[in-house]
């Protein structure tokens, strides 16, 4: 479908470096001792409301994360939740705030709700404190969880990608470390894993990056690889005002390419991959799905098909879940 481009590994073998010996296990987190205050805040109605909380601005927020999580395994839903509602908390940072020093204290709000949560002090707030339930519970690793709030922050900047490699280190600091802490959640901790949910990470940052331009283009901004954009003659205020001229679909064609690559890299290796670590790629089809659309279009980003939610996708999400592949 798309032809072959050269595909960087980032932040991958930073990744690697933290992982135990015999890399092809499957492993339960380290047994924690059990702290009274942890059994009690499962049962607690304050923790019902702050799981309640998650899942409510996952859903609204991330509609397609919502779906995945739903379809993981019940040990790891509520973390993974919890994990994505964080995400959303400091995604969304950069569009509330007018001015980068409020967002700065934001993000360090945030730093600090980590400190704490891996301090055993959960923070009295309903992301916060679900963070901390799912830490005590699976052992998530708190680089991750800072990788996102230092990489989010740096967006505050709001400066446009130079080129794809921009574009994929910081989907890999911020996608690909969420799909680390999901798999923390399932429980596997494998090369493979970690090498699949690095490209994995890397294509949903892409895609990601392609499916929000209709959307910043109204706020006349425009975030795609300024070298791409170079080599094809298109220009900021193309995309500002919707064009639909080659040069445009043809920027939009690279970056698809890069996307689907990174796809395809990261399922020639599936056998490799622990079937347990299966759920944690389900939004492959997600992607795939993008991908295909904007292929029928013709590459047209602003095509208003490109706008509408596929009413299929639970489906396709829960037949790729049952068949196990990714």
């Amino acid at each position: 479908m798309f032809p072959g481009v050269c595909v960087t590994r980032g932040g991958f073998a930073h990744r690697c470096s933290k992982l135990r010996a015999f890399p092809g296990t499957v492993r339960a987190p380290s047994p924690l001792q059990v702290n009274p205050l942890w059994v009690s805040a499962y049962s607690s109605a304050g923790s019902q409301h702050n799981e309640k909380y998650c899942l409510d601005i996952v859903r609204t927020r991330d509609y397609d994360g919502f779906l995945c999580s739903l379809l993981l395994p019940s040990a790891a839903r509520r973390a993974s939740l919890a994990l994505r509602a964080f995400n959303v908390e400091i995604a969304q940072v950069k569009d509330l705030v007018t001015q980068k020093s409020t967002g700065l204290m934001r993000m360090q709000f945030w730093r600090m709700a980590v400190e704490d949560v891996f301090r055993d002090k959960p923070p009295e707030q309903p992301v916060g404190a679900e963070l901390w339930l799912a830490v005590k519970k699976h052992n998530l690793t708190k680089r991750w969880l800072l990788r996102i709030i230092s990489e989010r922050e740096k967006d505050l900047e709001d400066k446009t990608y130079r080129n794809l490699q921009e574009l994929e280190t910081y989907s890999e600091n911020t996608c690909s470390a969420l799909l680390y802490l999901i798999l923390e959640s399932l429980g596997v901790r494998d090369v493979h894993a970690d090498h699949a949910a690095s490209h994995i990470g890397k294509a949903q940052g892409v895609v990601t990056c392609l499916r929000a331009t209709p959307y910043y283009s109204q706020w006349r901004k425009v975030y795609l690889p300024m070298e791409l954009c170079m080599l094809h003659g298109a220009s900021q205020e193309d995309f500002m005002r919707g064009s639909r001229e080659q040069s445009v679909k043809d920027v939009v064609y690279d970056i698809a390419s890069q996307a689907h690559v990174h796809l395809q890299h990261a399922r020639s290796f599936a056998r490799n991959v622990p079937t347990a670590a299966f759920p944690a790629f389900l939004q492959t089809v997600v992607l795939e799905d993008y991908l295909q659309r904007v292929r029928k279009v013709d590459f047209d980003v602003f095509h208003p098909t490109l706008q509408k939610r596929n009413p299929l996708l639970p489906i396709q999400l829960y037949l790729r879940s049952w068949k196990a592949v990714y």
